[in-house]
């Protein structure tokens, strides 16, 4: 699966998190609420995640993944800016924050509510 449908996945709900054994009981009681939302308020999702109050997920694409719990190496970062077209990401501050609201603005186009400010 590519790092963004992760992302997604981790947003909206979805098979990644059914295959995980450990995640299995709470996967059981979601997918009844999730299957039913047809749009997700991407920052209430967010927020209600234990330990976002401690990350700045909303302008950090390095606490954005840690909050889902997807690796934010140089690597996996480099490699999400590329499923989403940007070949030369360098890894700096720029890059970081372009990939954020890029990341923001494709869960925009996958049904997610998300606030003006965190997108493009």
């Amino acid at each position: 699966m590519s790092i963004f449908g992760k992302i997604k996945n981790a947003i909206f709900g979805g098979e990644a998190k059914a295959a995980e054994p450990a995640a299995a009981p709470a996967a059981e009681a979601a997918p009844a609420q999730r299957a039913a939302i047809t749009e997700v308020d991407v920052a209430a999702r967010l927020d209600n995640i234990p330990g976002s109050d401690k990350l700045n997920w909303r302008t950090s694409i390095v606490d954005l993944m840690k909050l889902v719990q997807i690796d934010a190496s140089y690597e996996n970062r480099k490699a999400l800016a590329q499923e989403l077209g940007n070949a030369s990401y360098s890894g700096s501050a720029e890059d970081n924050i372009a990939l954020h609201k890029r990341v923001m603005s494709e869960i925009a186009a996958n049904g997610g509510i998300v606030p003006a400010e965190l997108k493009d």
